[in-house]
């Protein structure tokens, strides 16, 4: 068997190409919530919060500064994002509750 047969094998049992179109579907995803969430979801909560710019929002203890703007963004990114992988893993899965096996 020559090496580039052992190769072909490789990519079909372990599903790997399969694995590399689920990646880059992935990352495109990511960044079409992340534009959602940067563009659209924040900068209506930004008009509640004091200054109006959710990115530079910090609170400040002494010298320390917590940028609580930028991570409220990372924060509804990532509900976002874990929505979105659930509800395909319920999908796809087609079971009525997703958890433990």
């Amino acid at each position: 068997m020559g090496i580039v047969q052992e190769f072909k094998d490789f990519l079909n049992e372990y599903k790997v190409v399969g694995l590399a179109v689920a990646f880059i579907m992935g990352a495109a995803a990511t960044t079409l919530v992340q534009s959602l969430v940067n563009d659209l979801i924040m900068p209506i909560v930004g008009v509640a919060i004091p200054g109006g710019d959710w990115r530079t929002a910090v609170f400040a203890l002494g010298p320390v500064q917590l940028k609580w703007g930028s991570f409220l963004g990372a924060l509804i990114n990532f509900v976002i994002i874990a929505f979105v992988i659930f509800m395909i893993a319920k999908i796809v899965l087609k079971e009525e509750k997703v958890g433990k096996k």
